[in-house]
């Protein structure tokens, strides 16, 4: 169903329960699953997130200001993107960290051309830094670099099982939604991605799959094109 796709991580993800650090468990996990895609014949970029290490938000209330409390919460994406390019070649895929603020010999400069010429190559992209500038959320990073690669469509993995018409881990009454317009989730206020991500995603027709992909198998299942998750689209 899909050829390309950018799969969007959240660094809480990778720390496991507590969603702090470095889960190993969970690390192997998310690598094996785009290990697996790739395999398959998929060509996978991920952006990750920095939460578990670093937010720049909560530098705020630490004393930081926002921009250097977002620069150090770019950093942190990085590091978890080393961590799953490691374990995705430990599973046998070639796998490339490329950052959007250049950081050799720690990883490449982001350049789109290149990334995408790794993935049509059978490797997996992870493309760390968010925009490589303040005030922008790694979701933004995401919608970004889905458009740039021309991704087919962006996959952003969280813990439940698609969108609800509230968190179904505090209200017990919410509802999945199957499929929603990019104008409803954005007039129902649904905590999808932020706005600047929803427009980048809207403005270039790529459809946006939440799903979760703590279950093996659940990516390469959704990539064959079983239904799975929330599809927003136009």
């Amino acid at each position: 169903m899909y050829k390309r796709v950018l799969l969007k991580l959240s660094g809480e993800s990778l720390g496991g329960p507590e969603g702090k650090g470095i889960d190993e468990k969970y690390l192997k996990h998310y690598a094996s699953q785009a290990a697996a895609a790739a395999k398959a014949g998929m060509q996978i970029a991920i952006v990750n997130g920095g939460g578990n290490i670093f937010r720049g938000l909560k530098g705020e209330g630490l004393g930081f200001d926002r921009v250097n409390g977002d620069k150090m919460g770019m950093l942190a994406t990085v590091i978890n993107a080393l961590g799953l390019a490691m374990a995705i070649r430990s599973e046998g895929v070639k796998a490339e960290v490329f950052t959007a603020t250049p950081m050799e010999p720690l990883a490449r400069y982001y350049v789109r051309e290149a990334a995408v010429e790794f993935m049509e190559k059978g490797g997996v992209a992870i493309i760390a830094g968010g925009t490589g500038n303040p005030f922008f959320t790694t979701d933004s990073g995401a919608a970004l670099r889905a458009r740039e690669i021309g991704a087919d469509a962006l996959l952003k993995s969280t813990r439940v099982d698609g969108v609800y018409t509230a968190d179904p881990e505090k209200d017990p009454t919410a509802t999945k939604y199957d499929d929603l317009s990019f104008a409803e989730a954005i007039s129902k206020r649904l905590k999808i991605m932020d706005q600047t991500a929803f427009t980048l995603c809207e403005e270039g027709h790529v459809p946006i799959i939440v799903f979760n992909m703590e279950e093996p198998g659940t990516l390469t299942r959704l990539l064959a094109g079983e239904k799975i998750g929330t599809l927003v689209h136009e």
